[in-house]
């Protein structure tokens, strides 16, 4: 069910995030953003470069329908070397609370165990309170960094120990 992103992923991939995006960041993003700004077609050029960078994995669940993903990579956060970070995770909304992000989550554990890192980094938009309680549910807690994005979103820093 979980298995590594292929180009053929691509445009599910993106319609995911844009959706998820749509959805759950609305009263955090602007509209001129989700509506305008991220389009299915910017995010499936994205994906596809992303694809190309060898320092990112990304990783699909997939059950016949594909609906979920994630990227992690080794962190390159100060104070947080021996860790692996969860970039992003993104569940379609029509398959929300059916257990797909915890096992995505484990699975990123799984890969963090394996590869001998101590901990799993994700950093998390502070107006997000359902990614909060998700992160925090399965263990996560903020680590008091915090990291203005590029939206003019602060983003709060949460990790596990593994």
């Amino acid at each position: 069910m979980i298995r590594q992103m292929k180009l053929d992923d691509i445009p599910r991939v993106a319609e995911i995030q844009v959706f998820a995006w749509r959805i759950c960041e609305r009263d955090i993003l602007s509209d001129e953003y989700l509506f305008k700004q991220m389009t299915v077609s910017k995010r499936m050029e994205y994906f596809n470069n992303m694809l190309q960078n060898d320092s990112d994995e990304n990783y699909v669940f997939d059950d016949g329908i594909l609906k979920a993903f994630i990227t992690i990579s080794p962190c390159s956060c100060e104070g947080a070397l021996a860790s692996l970070q969860l970039s992003s995770i993104y569940v379609d909304p029509c398959f929300l609370r059916q257990g797909i992000g915890a096992q995505l989550l484990g699975h990123v554990e799984e890969i963090a165990r394996e590869r001998d890192y101590t901990e799993v980094i994700v950093w998390v938009l502070e107006k997000n309170q359902a990614a909060i309680d998700f992160y925090k549910k399965n263990g996560y807690a903020p680590d008091g960094k915090c990291s203005t994005g590029g939206l003019g979103t602060t983003e709060a820093r949460y990790r596990k120990k593994i």
